[in-house]
């Protein structure tokens, strides 16, 4: 897949992800590989951009038998951006669909 159409959606997709709950890089960058293929590393600048936008937060959380995760959390901004972006993104791929399989006359 042409990797400039993954490039803008990477960023809602992790906040996709994030609405549904707190995760931890390694998990977000899992979930993400599963449906889309990214390379190594996309999701670690992603997260870095979306935290420091002030979309996300950071807690670190001890797990038995290991070092403490950095879990990433939604903020209440981060949130409405989630869903601004969603429907925007979502009326824009309505469109293109239509355009693409020539409904459009």
């Amino acid at each position: 897949m042409n990797s400039q159409y993954k490039k803008g959606v990477v960023e809602l997709c992790v906040l996709s992800l994030l609405e549904k709950g707190d995760c931890y890089g390694y998990e977000i960058s899992e979930t993400l590989s599963r449906h889309i293929d990214i390379a190594d590393g996309t999701v670690y600048p992603v997260l870095r951009k979306l935290k420091a936008d002030g979309l996300l937060t950071t807690y670190l959380q001890e797990e038995s038998g290991g070092p403490p995760r950095k879990y990433y959390q939604l903020t209440q901004l981060g949130r409405e951006t989630y869903q601004a972006d969603r429907e925007e993104y979502l009326k824009f791929a309505r469109e293109v669909r239509t355009l693409l399989e020539g409904e459009e006359k």
